[in-house]
């Protein structure tokens, strides 16, 4: 009699992680790890970080259809809208004192910039919230692999802000990589034309007042002490280190999003970096940026390299006459007026390119070889849409498609090992499963310190 092979034996004879294989071994539905109430009950939902992004999340139809019970914002400026719209919610500075006092709490949305994602996250998953989290989904790598493994064990719904997941472009384009319409792919190349804010600046020297509307100790967070200064807020956070990610953590969750999709990418072996001009201590690169990942063979598929490339910063250059850094000519033939963002998917046989920040549309090329081609009948599972994903997954549904588990994990843990080159150096190669580099100075910038009273001991 043959002798039964538990699935988690199966995928360990495999060489294949039970995480990693959850999304691609089921065409992009996993078990929910969420049945706690009716899918007609409505669930009662906090929003962490009002504001901006925070501001259009709790707007979404999925979201506000909910009952929103409390709110949270450590600037009461930035959050009035929101703010003002549910005049009877508790109003909360301290997320911490949030998750600790309002008990009724079932899931929260998490849009707060990049250095304050996981504590947010964590804490509410620890307390069995369901959670949705901004793109990237945190600051570092490390960090990414944490929120994975919570999630899995405390078995809450989570989804991550990338919402081009769940367009019907991405799941297309996905699905006509996986029928072999472009033949084996051994190169990505993905772009954008951010920096959009001030990088590769010195930091501010001057300290003038924070503004009484903003608890700047609590914006602060986790990240190292540093004085107020209009340099970091509202928006230009993103191109300092203490508190952003940079364009590659801006804007990868998105533009990455269908190669990961369509190509079913795994951590790479090896990542490296070449900037121009050089990485500063405190501030992303601003003159231009090339990461190369190197991917290996996985799930039948051949290794490939991937490519990222990003801009530099050029505010008094009008647009029409900005320089971005591209693909090699050879790679963009075909395509008259690349985007500011989008991705080449290069395979022996043909290109799909995609014009779109989110990866929602796709081309394919050369034309004409392409020329009447219609897609294969689809494998991966419709969106009812990226918010409502999640908020049916809370509610005992299928997972959510960038769940932190199989997906949104992987994804932010792929993307910010390019931070990691930028800032060594040179090239390293990459133990994923142990998260050690082979580059000393590395585990700096794969798991940061947090300063006093936001430690974190998993």
């Amino acid at each position: 009699m043959a002798r039964k092979i538990s699935r988690r034996k199966f995928l360990a004879a495999s060489g294949i992680t039970a995480t990693a294989a959850g999304f691609w071994l089921t065409g992009g539905v996993i078990e929910s790890f969420a049945a706690q109430q009716r899918p007609n009950e409505r669930l009662n939902i906090a929003i962490i970080g009002c504001g901006g992004q925070g501001g259009g999340n709790a707007g979404q139809a999925a979201i506000r259809n909910e009952n929103i019970v409390a709110l949270c914002d450590v600037d009461s400026n930035r959050a009035r809208g929101v703010f003002d719209r549910y005049p009877n919610v508790p109003k909360f500075t301290d997320f911490r004192q949030m998750l600790d006092k309002q008990r009724d709490i079932q899931a929260v949305v998490v849009s707060t910039p990049d250095h304050t994602h996981f504590h947010a996250s964590a804490m509410a998953i620890q307390r069995g919230k369901h959670v949705y989290t901004e793109k990237p989904l945190t600051h570092s790598v490390w960090e990414a692999r944490q929120l994975k493994l919570l999630a899995s064990k405390h078995k809450v719904a989570t989804s991550m802000g990338n919402q081009g997941t769940a367009t019907d472009g991405i799941r297309t384009g996905s699905e006509i990589v996986r029928s072999g319409a472009l033949g084996d792919v051994r190169e990505v190349h993905v772009w954008t034309n951010r920096p959009i804010w001030p990088q590769g600046v010195d930091r501010p020297k001057d300290r003038p007042a924070a503004p009484k509307h903003l608890n700047w100790d609590l914006w602060l967070g986790p990240a190292p002490e540093r004085p107020y200064h209009q340099a970091y807020v509202p928006f230009a956070w993103r191109g300092w280190w203490d508190f952003g990610t940079g364009a590659l953590g801006d804007m990868a969750c998105h533009t990455m999003n269908l190669p990961f999709m369509a190509l079913r990418l795994v951590a790479p072996t090896a990542v490296s970096a070449e900037v121009v001009g050089g990485v500063g201590p405190d501030s992303a690169p601003a003159r231009g940026v090339t990461v190369t990942y190197e991917i290996p063979a996985r799930h039948g598929l051949p290794a490939l390299r991937l490519f990222w490339y990003e801009s530099p910063y050029q505010p008094n250059v009008p647009a029409a006459q900005r320089v971005y850094r591209r693909p090699p000519a050879a790679v963009l033939e075909g395509i008259p007026n690349p985007g500011g963002s989008g991705c080449v998917i290069v395979g022996n046989k043909g290109k799909l390119y995609s014009a779109s920040d989110y990866g929602s549309d796709y081309t394919l090329l050369p034309r004409a070889d392409f020329a009447g081609y219609r897609p294969p009948q689809p494998t991966i599972p419709r969106s009812p849409g990226h918010h409502a994903e999640w908020i049916r997954a809370c509610k005992g549904g299928v997972a959510a498609t960038s769940n932190f588990v199989d997906y949104a994990g992987p994804l932010t843990e792929l993307v910010l090992l390019g931070n990691v080159a930028m800032r060594v150096g040179e090239r390293f190669t990459w133990d994923s499963e142990k998260l050690t580099a082979s580059v000393a100075g590395a585990a700096q910038y794969v798991r940061r310190q947090y300063r006093k009273g936001w430690e974190w001991n998993p």
